[in-house]
């Protein structure tokens, strides 16, 4: 072997690779990986390939990203074998697929297709190296401010900096997703319109597909009854949402997340976000966490770049994005949406992109956000545009696909329907907050509560109805539990490390005196709590009622704290009431397990009354910006 080639693979193919292999006729179709982001196009097509014995998948990598993290375990979790990228190029295959044109293409043995891997192709990027064929695709184009037209960057995928190699088109076959790309394409680079195929797009059908079970994706992110999915979008790039702006932009992400997350009640909106591959694998998953960790805290869900992000956009009630795919993307399903951030140097000015952009509602980040959600959600009327420019063959990129696919090969196509498969329901992402909430009762008609719950608020929150303050024992300040009313945790009943839920509320209210009532979450549905008087309750919730059980805590607390009888609560239950949607508890009582061991009850001391009103009375209790740990900022 050469150098280097100890790396190459013997089976499926290599050298002497019929000795080892147990079928050996098969056509080779190699997936050409440029970054995660590409991938995750490449992944929409490949059960195109399914149940085809005559064909041989194989995967390699350009190694032309700057960002390579995360493709190896993504090539790995595929399962198919998977070339160095020098092996690639030097074996024959009957099918290249990419999704980029990063890379050196042109050095690929075999038929060639490339896919858009976003909207179209829209974005303005750099020319590639004349010495090697687009090292790397993510240089953000310079700002086009004061520059004449000649010297713009180029659009991506549609110039002849990026389709043609030595004069000829680099592919074999170009997919299209609307007819205006043809237009755009033709005007650009009229040598490559022989290539073109309109093939719609595979990503956004399987959305379309997925639509009839956005109530199950909801459900599955935790979205409640009554409740609206907020989703926020970033694109990478420093102009993007997430972005911090260059030296005169406006990094207004920090100030947004916390008011989101805190202005918006938590039993009446889920928070979510979707951030852009190259997000997670530039900057590094665990960063990634980092920065968002006290949103995270107060409930915002992180959701996963690679398998979850269009469940979430099928889910979602709003979306607050920017000049990226997945924002017009949602736009294209008819969801109301909000630019935090709208670039437009880096847009192709004739992609559509590049209208809505210019057009689409903005996020004011300086203005209460409650009445803005609730006023693009309410007016919200989808535009024709962004679903008339995603596809103009809405359903049928896999049968356009296959038949390009097997066309390239000179194969037969399989005679069973072409098909993709159909989004999964995500893993239950149900809201955790530990963060403090202050929280907002007031006793209605009958024995009904209502409870609405502010997740660490930089300022106390408007409303009638007399407040108190709940706090997670795993929050990151631990002087806020010496301040709290009502102290909960989650976990299961049976867990061994926090005894049974009667007793872990025993020690609570004996190490934190100030504590009215501690509750123990057991269930989706379920809690248990213990009062300052030694009661014993089981909540348990209705069929139709889906809040977060420590809401139904909160809601006992203030029934109790207004002087109503614990003979009520176990006689007629509560109504809690988050919002406009009502859930419906049961409350029975339950025998006290907190027991010394000598077996007498443990003794609860009572609270110092004229501490807590002194302590109430200074706002000691409130989770203000000024009261705040100097280390977690909660």
């Amino acid at each position: 072997m050469g150098e280097g080639q100890d790396r190459w693979i013997r089976v499926p193919v290599g050298d002497d690779a019929a000795r080892w292999a147990t079928r050996v006729r098969c056509r080779r179709v190699l997936l050409v990986v440029h970054n995660v982001t590409s991938a995750t196009r490449l992944l929409d097509v490949l059960p195109l390939f399914d149940d085809d014995l005559g064909v041989q998948l194989l995967a390699t990598c350009t190694g032309s990203s700057a960002f390579r993290s995360g493709v190896a375990e993504l090539l790995a979790e595929v399962g198919v074998p998977v070339l160095p990228w020098e092996q690639a190029v030097a074996t024959p295959v009957d099918l290249a697929i990419s999704a980029s044109f990063g890379g050196e293409l042109a050095a690929l043995k075999g038929k060639l297709i490339v896919l858009s891997h976003g909207i179209g192709y829209t974005k303005r990027l750099a020319a590639p190296s004349t010495e090697h064929r687009a090292p790397s695709t993510e240089h953000r184009a310079p700002s086009t401010e004061h520059r004449a037209p000649s010297t713009l960057p180029p659009v991506f995928g549609l110039a002849p900096d990026w389709l043609l190699s030595d004069g000829v088109p680099l592919a074999d076959a170009l997919v299209l997703s609307h007819p205006e790309q043809f237009d755009r394409l033709a005007a650009a680079c009229p040598e490559a319109l022989p290539t073109a195929v309109l093939a719609g797009d595979p990503c956004f059908d399987r959305m379309l597909a997925a639509r009839p079970y956005r109530d199950r994706f909801r459900r599955a992110l935790g979205v409640g009854r009554g409740q609206r999915l907020i989703l926020l979008n970033s694109t990478w790039s420093s102009q993007s949402l997430l972005g911090d702006g260059d030296d005169d932009g406006d990094d207004s992400l920090p100030a947004l997340l916390p008011r989101l997350t805190s202005e918006l009640p938590a039993d009446e909106y889920r928070v979510a976000a979707v951030l852009h591959p190259n997000i997670w694998h530039g900057h590094g998953p665990g960063q990634v966490r980092a920065w968002l960790d006290r949103a995270r805290r107060s409930g915002l869900a992180l959701i996963d770049p690679l398998e979850d992000w269009r469940q979430a956009l099928v889910a979602a009630d709003l979306v607050i994005g920017d000049h990226g795919s997945v924002t017009y993307y949602a736009a294209a399903l008819g969801t109301p949406v909000s630019l935090g951030a709208a670039p437009l140097e880096s847009l192709d000015p004739d992609a559509p992109i590049a209208d809505f952009v210019r057009t689409a509602p903005r996020l004011d980040t300086r203005s209460p956000l409650r009445s803005q959600v609730d006023a693009l959600i309410q007016d919200h009327t989808p535009q024709p545009g962004p679903m008339h420019f995603t596809s103009s063959v809405p359903g049928e990129s896999a049968v356009r696909l296959r038949r390009t696919f097997y066309e390239l090969m000179g194969a037969p196509e399989p005679s069973r329907p072409a098909l993709l498969v159909p989004l999964p329901l995500p893993a239950p992402e149900p809201a955790r907050r530990t963060a403090p909430l202050r929280v907002l009762t007031r006793l209605r008609a009958g024995a009904e509560v209502a409870v609405t719950r502010y997740a660490d608020p930089g300022l106390e929150p408007a409303g009638a109805g007399e407040a108190h303050l709940a706090v997670h024992e795993d929050t990151r300040d631990p002087g806020q539990l010496d301040l709290a009313d009502v102290i909960f945790r989650d976990g299961s009943p049976d867990d061994a490390r926090l005894g049974p839920p009667g007793r872990w509320a025993a020690e609570v209210l004996a190490r934190h005196p100030h504590c009215a009532l501690a509750a123990y979450v057991t269930g989706p549905a379920s809690c248990a709590v213990r009062t300052r008087d030694g009661s014993r309750l089981r909540l348990t919730a209705g069929a139709e009622a889906d809040a977060d059980p420590a809401a139904y805590a909160s809601a006992v607390h203030a029934w109790l704290a207004a002087g109503r009888t614990r003979a009520a609560l176990l006689a007629d239950g509560l109504a809690v009431r988050t919002g406009r949607t009502v859930h419906q508890v049961a409350i029975t009582a339950e025998a006290d397990d907190a027991v010394q061991g000598n077996g007498t009850r443990q003794a609860l001391p009572a609270t110092p009354a004229a501490d807590r009103s002194s302590a109430h009375a200074d706002g000691a209790d409130a989770p203000r910006a000024g009261r705040r740990s100097p280390r977690t900022g909660s």
